[in-house]
């Protein structure tokens, strides 16, 4: 007869020391450089769309004919060297990506975490891949607005998939269960939903705007600047109106403070992203404005993606662990 099951908690403990914390700090190291490497894609990226150097490079996967890496004898300027710097950074990226993937089949090896989390861990390195294929298209399309505009909201879900990689990882692995009320829940799914609403008609405005990544064959949407911005502008309004029912309903509800932070910060990132908005707009959509409204997108994906992952929490799961006879 065999003596009754022991229940531990995972990660497993070691022998001679305390549990092992679910997300050591080399792991999270390595997931916040993920994260910030997503982001610094679109701003260097948006750098290159505004400058006029995204033909810089005008073919790919070469830069030129026969080569690839820039030559003296492009007619480019100084912009082959703005493209083709981008195109590296893409290269590190992909590293630090796939760092971030080995991270996490390593925890997952290790700690016996859900193998689930290594299909997770590798929706950044394939975001890489789509970027870069999608990037190629969008060079020998010449600049193709919806081919630009989608390489844009790809990065936007690979930051906020970078978001959910890191959340996940340092959280247990036991069933989800709400923190909030159920119809919390809805105002922050609505919110996560207008968001990216508002980021698609962003790209939208780019897109019909000045910058079109190139100067000297300007590729638009041909649709009027000033009416959708009006239209982004309105969609930006509704959505700080769902911010604030959102703040009402916490408070009313009584819901855990950590939402509640994480509710704030996302007014205040969304304020922030508002008024550079607008600056850009009235003043004409300087260079530095709007590449600070770029990084204040990306900024603005992750706070809302912080605030939906805050309403719900998984603790350790418990596995029954078999003794010997």
């Amino acid at each position: 007869m065999t003596a009754p099951t022991a229940r531990r908690p995972l990660p497993p403990s070691t022998a001679s020391g305390p549990p092992r914390p679910i997300r050591p700090s080399w792991a999270t190291a390595v997931l916040v450089a993920n994260l910030v490497a997503q982001v610094a894609i679109v701003v260097t990226g948006g750098l290159v769309r505004l400058t006029g150097s995204g033909l810089g490079c005008p073919t790919w996967p070469q830069c030129v004919p026969g080569s690839y890496t820039p030559v003296v004898q492009q007619p480019q300027g100084i912009h082959k060297y703005i493209e083709f710097g981008n195109r590296t950074l893409t290269g590190a990226i992909g590293l630090i990506a796939l760092a971030a993937l080995v991270a996490v089949v390593v925890l997952v090896r290790r700690d016996r975490r859900p193998r689930r989390l290594v299909v997770l861990g590798a929706v950044p390195l394939l975001g890489v891949v789509v970027q870069a294929v999608l990037g190629g298209i969008t060079v020998l399309t010449h600049l193709n607005p919806f081919t630009v505009a989608a390489h844009f909201l790809v990065s936007s879900a690979m930051v906020a998939a970078s978001v959910v990689l890191l959340h996940r990882v340092g959280e247990g692995d036991a069933a989800p269960s709400a923190v909030v009320h159920r119809d919390v829940r809805r105002l922050v799914g609505a919110l996560a939903a207008l968001t990216a609403v508002v980021v698609v008609l962003g790209t939208v405005v780019t897109g019909s705007g000045p910058h079109s990544g190139d100067a000297d064959q300007p590729a638009r949407f041909g649709l009027d600047p000033r009416s959708v911005s009006w239209l982004h502008s309105d969609a930006v309004l509704l959505w700080f109106g769902v911010v604030v029912a959102l703040l009402v309903a916490l408070r009313l509800t009584d819901a855990p403070r950590a939402v509640r932070r994480e509710a704030l910060i996302v007014l205040g990132t969304g304020l922030l992203q508002g008024v550079i908005g607008y600056v850009q707009y009235l003043t004409g959509l300087p260079v530095v404005a709007v590449a600070l409204h770029m990084l204040g997108a990306c900024l603005l994906v992750v706070a809302v993606t912080r605030l939906a992952l805050a309403t719900r929490v998984r603790a350790v799961r418990v596995l029954p662990v078999a003794t010997r006879p």
